[in-house]
């Protein structure tokens, strides 16, 4: 376990967690933390189901410095493992940067340990990345786990071996003493566990067996498969065939049915849930009404793991049982239709997640499409790779903008929207939902040419296709577009003009409430202060009504913002502390980050100087991520200029200059940690908030940069 003192992982880099109980390796465990320390790139190699990933974890538990725990088996696309290693370490990036990029500036911050779990089949393209990473990142240290070594200059390897005799007989005993079952520690058991080489996953698998066979039982049949696999030369058998052996015999014992059901999980990528392995994998000999049985009987012989997540229980398999299983569904020949059924069950899903993002299940939806995310991406990529289904793929990567513009991941929906408006479908409501998803994405990340141009796009094509949904988003969009660059006169047309064909078409979603808010941002730009605040507290009302969070999150933004203007710090401090927890449990870079602006003018006014720049530096850090900081707009820049300028007038260029500094070593967790902590206890206002731009009236210059810490 991890010590007191030992750092935070990743935000979602934690390895794997042990579901049963670590069974031996001490002097492996020791040897590796060993190699670790002497060398920045330490390679685990050995045969599938040989351990490797759990001696990993069981190291990274007690490691010293930050780590972040990588798992590269579902991808399948060498381009995919920049953004795998994104995705897994929580790393929220909004700009048109590579998600290198971003992995090499977060990576940057502190000491960490990466580890690449599974990255045999995308060797390539892991070398190419971990070498430009370590030579980069002085501080960093790679831990690889795969079936062979990466290839690198400076690569320490540390083969793993299957277990001793000792550790083997223990660790069959442990797994069958957790099914209820005992076994004694006799001839027969040794046998078994020799003829298995020591292979964990082999002896596991032994081990469910166990409820319905004695030893001696499973001894003939695993004899009788291995004569027939090798000939009978059993000393001479190496140990991946014997792992593929054990796959193979547990295989054979499995009924008609589970054959069929484990051929078809293989389908999926990453984790899954029962209801779709149900419509999935049902049918042609397999009743639905026996999915749940089957499926049970295949968790009770090892070949697949149940876990809990934030979206409920999911079940894993396990790459060397997936690869067996994938074998055999490409023999049926049935494996370009469990693909199709596959893609259609993600599409039903991306679907059912954009109608119930506008409700309270938003939060809900946010958890699921993050599990599901590398499944969804082998959908995506089955459509973008057959001709026929090029419609489909833009419907779907249209249909997750939720999942690109609010749960932080506009570089991954960028690539695949840009890959699906390439393609010649021949389904114009398919193109123009990617199209204003792909300009609203590219004006978030302040790529205004090209957002400018697919918006153009869209509008043109919508006009000939008399499409008035596509024409009202392709309208807004580009009003946002006009807002964020600075013209709020024509972000005001276009925005009414777009609310209007909403209401026309009746459309009410939390695009359309976006659009509200963006209209109050204009209105508010342009001195309306009044006009701001009663269509923010509409969008309110309308959110609290369905249970939205998101676009009320923006809202709020808002309404803090004329709080503060009008003289009332704390009411502001409060509307954007709730606006802050919402924008970050989402992920959502650029709703976090226009908090804490914000909240370091309200710190300002509230008379706490050195905090509001410590917030100020915090804020600088995230904007790299977001794009150019505050759109590189006047308007948006206004509070950021105001806060400064008091800061600085009251601690001088010096002390400003080092709490900024504090604050940008503050990581994302860190920063809104600190910030949503002061809501809770921050000092008393010592001035009232200005009434009216540019007022200040006294402030307080007490207090260094360590204010506020620690609250």
């Amino acid at each position: 376990m991890r010590g007191p003192q030992c750092p935070e992982p990743f935000a979602d880099g934690e390895p794997p967690l042990e579901l049963t109980g670590f069974v031996g390796r001490t002097t492996e465990v020791a040897g590796l933390a060993a190699a670790l320390r002497s060398a920045r790139l330490v390679t685990v190699t050995g045969a599938g189901g040989v351990g490797k990933s759990r001696l990993a974890a069981r190291v990274v538990a007690d490691w010293e410095t930050a780590h972040g725990w990588v798992e590269l088996a579902p991808a399948h696309d060498p381009e995919f493992v920049e953004y795998e290693v994104a995705e897994a370490l929580g790393l929220t990036d909004h700009t048109t940067r590579a998600p290198r990029e971003t992995v090499l500036e977060q990576l940057a911050a502190r000491p960490t340990l990466l580890v690449l779990d599974g990255f045999e089949h995308l060797v390539a393209a892991t070398a190419e990345l971990v070498a430009q990473l370590l030579r980069k990142l002085p501080e960093l240290r790679v831990l690889a786990v795969g079936r062979r070594p990466l290839g690198l200059a400076g690569e320490r390897l540390f083969p793993l071996a299957p277990l001793g005799a000792d550790e083997a007989v223990r660790l069959l005993m442990d797994r069958a003493r957790e099914q209820g079952i005992t076994v004694s520690d006799d001839p027969e058991v040794r046998e078994l566990c020799a003829r298995l080489d020591g292979i964990p996953l082999a002896l596991e698998l032994a081990a469910a067996r166990l409820r319905a066979l004695s030893p001696a039982q499973l001894l003939d049949r695993l004899d009788d498969r291995f004569r027939l696999l090798t000939g009978g030369g059993r000393d001479a058998l190496p140990r991946h065939q014997t792992l593929r052996t054990a796959i193979g015999w547990s295989h054979e014992l499995c009924t008609p049915p589970e054959r069929l059901l484990w051929a078809r999980l293989t389908v999926f990528a990453g984790t899954f849930d029962l209801e779709a392995v149900e419509y999935v994998c049902s049918g042609d000999g397999l009743p639905d009404t026996e999915i749940l049985d089957v499926l049970s009987e295949l968790l009770a012989q090892s070949v697949i793991a149940r876990e809990e997540t934030a979206a409920g229980s999911r079940y894993r398999m396990l790459d060397t049982v997936r690869a067996y299983g994938a074998d055999w569904l490409e023999a049926t020949g049935d494996a370009v239709r469990l693909r199709r059924r596959h893609r259609d069950w993600y599409l039903g899903l991306a679907t059912w997640c954009e109608l119930e993002w506008f409700s309270p299940r938003q939060r809900e939806v946010a958890a699921r499409v993050a599990v599901e995310l590398p499944s969804l991406r082998a959908a995506l990529e089955f459509c973008l790779t057959e001709p026929a289904e090029a419609h489909l793929g833009q419907y779907l990567a249209g249909s997750l903008w939720f999942c690109w513009v609010g749960c932080g991941r506009l570089a991954e929906g960028r690539r695949w929207l840009e890959r699906s408006v390439a393609l010649e479908s021949g389904y114009e409501r398919s193109l123009l939902k990617a199209l204003w998803v792909l300009g609203y994405v590219a004006v978030l990340q302040g790529d205004s040419g090209p957002a400018r141009q697919t918006l153009r796009r869209c509008r043109e094509l919508a006009e000939r296709a008399a499409d008035a949904p596509a024409l009202a988003y392709a309208e807004h969009r580009t009003g946002c577009l006009a807002l964020v660059t600075d013209d709020p006169p024509r972000a005001e047309t276009l925005l009414r003009s777009a609310l209007a064909r909403y209401a026309e078409i009746g459309e009410l979603n939390s695009n359309v409430l976006m659009g509200r808010v963006e209209l109050a941002m204009a209105r508010a730009f342009q001195g309306d202060l009044p006009d701001a605040v009663r269509l923010c507290e509409d969008v309110r009302r309308v959110c609290e009504e369905h249970g939205e969070r998101w676009a009320r999150s923006y809202a709020l933004y808002v309404l803090a913002y004329a709080a503060w203007r009008e003289g009332a710090p704390g009411r502001a401090r409060e509307l954007l502390t709730e606006c802050l927890g919402n924008a970050h449990a989402f992920d959502d870079l650029l709703g976090s980050v226009l908090a804490l602006e914000l909240l370091a003018l309200v710190t300002a006014t509230e008379g706490d100087l050195a905090e509001a720049a410590v917030l100020q530096g915090a804020a600088a850090r995230l904007w790299p991520s977001v794009g150019l900081p505050l759109f590189g707009s006047a308007h948006y820049n206004a509070p950021h200029a105001q806060c400064e300028s008091a800061a600085r007038g009251a601690l001088g260029d010096a002390r400003y200059e080092e709490c900024v500094r504090r604050g940008g070593r503050l990581d994302r967790e860190a920063a809104v940690s600190r910030a949503l902590g002061r809501a809770v206890s921050r000092p008393p206002a010592s001035v009232p908030a200005p009434r009216g731009a540019g007022r200040w009236g006294a402030v307080r210059t007490g207090g260094g940069c360590e204010a506020g810490k620690g609250r």
